[in-house]
């Protein structure tokens, strides 16, 4: 039986199984691996540092790595030596790598029955795989490379697909060493845990973690490795509860631009939000200079050549006072959409409690939200009675004097995405939402998935324990303490505003000629060059809507794959522009 580690996970290298295949007490010793081994994992190329005996042609390999890839150099004898011929060129890593001994291992419990976890079966899985590192920035594969190693035997790539939704929601790649270079230590290794931000469902990731080393028991494998950074608490959390343990092995990668953030330390940009960081990334990208101008606010400078404009994320000064005005003011943005021949909701102003009790009646069901706001505050969605409505409007007031009701009208919600006045991108928002387990309360289950969504946005989505949420949950029948039975799901907030927990689905390419028509109209009406346009839809596909918003600062980050960044920085900078 192999040497374990212990389990306060010091580097007592007394302890440690040597990486040299020749000393490991595990080994036979006429297995003989194959040497100077690189693997091509699509992203970019792995480079199994004990199979090379001359480390200056590792490094020569390191120096090849092509554009827009992630090369990296594991399992290094000694990465000092490495570093040492190429200072100024490569960087050690900043994360940490784990063990699963799987001999060891223990089995969690069966797979919840929401989603199921498989082999790349169809040429579209690929491309919701990439969709999937795009959105947490990740080196994409090519989608050809993926369905071409499907069945790979040095590459295992699993997904996790929803039952119900049939989307992928999850994808883990595993590496067979013995399939690559004949490895003595018969080890493996995991690359490439992403799970969908948006999944509602609780497990995704530890199901996709816990079947790859099972599939990799089953082969006869000694052991699981994987690397993550050294500050993702949530992700070694997870693995410390699977069984993996801490181990002294180190990696190497190339500075480039990917790796960046790995390398250096940018205090000025810390506080920065992921709004602006998209467009500060894309300005240093095209050699645009950036001058953080007050980091509390997140405004700062891009300067090119002799022209300097000033930006607070998608808000910039090519934005006039006038237009910033038409669309803070929302009953003002209601009346230029209606007179440019758009459709809007009915609205009226609250404070005559007769007239809102007569405009409930009428309609049956209504939005109440504050004239002025962003981000969802305030707003109250399908008020039925009239003591929901006077809490309503004394909500609304903590944010805005002036309050508006509007009629409620049901339908998908769209946020379309225009830049100088040309529809950019498009995407469905929908509503946070949880699943039961059968065995957490909904407080708790809100709690996880808030959890989840503040990770994957930087903490700009979180589920808010507030009276709203009270009321939806209150509305279907429970209460917070609650257990929700497994598999039942439910809606905790009616806006599917990001901030609230809401999550965002493309669907620029399904778009209707209308609605891009409507929504480029409403910009020139507007006369404002960035805007977010927030419409109300039966189906995408289709030419109804009504338009309810226009925010003037839209978040340009949640549009993945869409090119809003890249095509925020053409308005500004449209000599820059490929």
């Amino acid at each position: 039986m192999a040497t374990k580690y212990k389990k306060d996970h010091r580097f007592d290298r007394s302890n440690v199984p040597s990486l040299r295949s020749w000393e490991s007490k595990n080994l036979t010793p006429q297995i003989k691996m194959e040497e100077d081994v690189v693997l091509d994992c699509g992203w970019g190329r792995l480079l199994f540092g004990q199979t090379f005996k001359n480390q200056q042609k590792l490094v020569d390999i390191l120096l090849s790595e092509g554009p827009g890839r992630r090369d990296i150099a594991f399992y290094l004898r000694d990465p000092h030596v490495v570093l040492s011929l190429a200072p100024q060129d490569l960087f050690m890593d900043p994360s940490h790598t784990y063990r699963l001994w799987l001999d060891n291992y223990l089995t969690g419990k069966a797979l919840p029955k929401r989603f199921v976890i498989r082999r790349i079966s169809f040429r579209n899985d690929c491309k919701q795989i990439n969709k999937i590192y795009s959105t947490w920035g990740m080196v994409k594969s090519d989608d050809e490379f993926l369905w071409e190693n499907r069945n790979s035997r040095k590459l295992v790539i699993l997904i996790a697909e929803d039952a119900e939704q049939k989307q992928i929601i999850g994808t883990v790649t595993g590496v067979d060493h013995k399939a690559v270079f004949n490895d003595p230590e018969n080890g493996s290794s995991l690359w490439c845990l992403a799970v969908d931000p948006q999944a509602p469902h609780p497990g995704v990731g530890e199901g996709l973690v816990r079947h790859l080393a099972e599939n990799f028991m089953a082969k006869g494998r000694s052991y699981l490795d994987l690397s993550v950074m050294h500050n993702n608490k949530q992700a070694i959390s997870l693995y410390e509860k699977i069984g993996f343990q801490r181990v002294p092995v180190f990696c190497i990668k190339r500075k480039n631009p990917i790796n960046e953030p790995l390398f250096t330390s940018s205090p000025e940009c810390a506080k920065l939000n992921p709004y602006a960081m998209i467009v500060i990334k894309e300005a240093k990208r095209r050699g645009i200079s950036v001058n953080i101008l007050d980091e509390e606010t997140g405004h700062f400078e891009l300067t090119l050549g002799g022209r300097s404009i000033v930006c607070w994320e998608a808000l910039s000064e090519l934005t006039t006072a006038i237009a910033l005005c038409r669309c803070d003011d929302k009953s003002l943005t209601r009346r230029i959409l209606h007179q440019a021949g758009l459709k809007v909701p009915e609205q009226m102003a609250a404070g005559d409690q007769d007239k809102e009790l007569e405009f409930l009646a009428r309609h049956g069901s209504v939005v109440v939200k504050p004239a002025r706001g962003e981000q969802g505050v305030g707003i109250s969605v399908d008020i039925r009675e009239g003591q929901e409505l006077m809490k309503a409007c004394k909500q609304a007031y903590k944010y805005s004097n002036i309050v508006l009701i509007e009629n409620y009208v049901q339908g998908q919600d769209l946020r379309i995405i225009v830049i100088d006045f040309k529809v950019v991108a498009a995407a469905v928002r929908r509503p946070a939402e949880i699943v039961g387990t059968g065995r957490h309360t909904i407080k708790q289950l809100i709690q996880k998935q808030s959890r989840r969504r503040s990770a994957s946005t930087g903490g700009e989505s979180r589920i808010p324990l507030d009276s709203e949420t009270k009321r939806c949950v209150c509305q279907s029948g429970y209460d917070l303490d609650a257990v929700l039975p497994a598999e039942e799901k439910m809606v905790v907030r009616k806006t599917a505003n990001l901030h609230t927990g809401g999550t965002i689905h493309d669907v620029t390419a399904d778009l209707h000629p209308e609605l891009v028509d409507a929504a480029q109209k409403a910009a020139r009406a507007i006369n404002i060059p960035v805007v977010g346009l927030d419409f109300l839809v039966p189906d995408v596909k289709g030419p109804d809507y009504v338009i309810i918003e226009a925010n003037e600062r839209p978040g340009l980050a949640n549009h993945e794959p869409q090119p809003t960044a890249e095509r925020y920085l053409d308005l500004l900078f449209p000599q820059t522009a490929s």
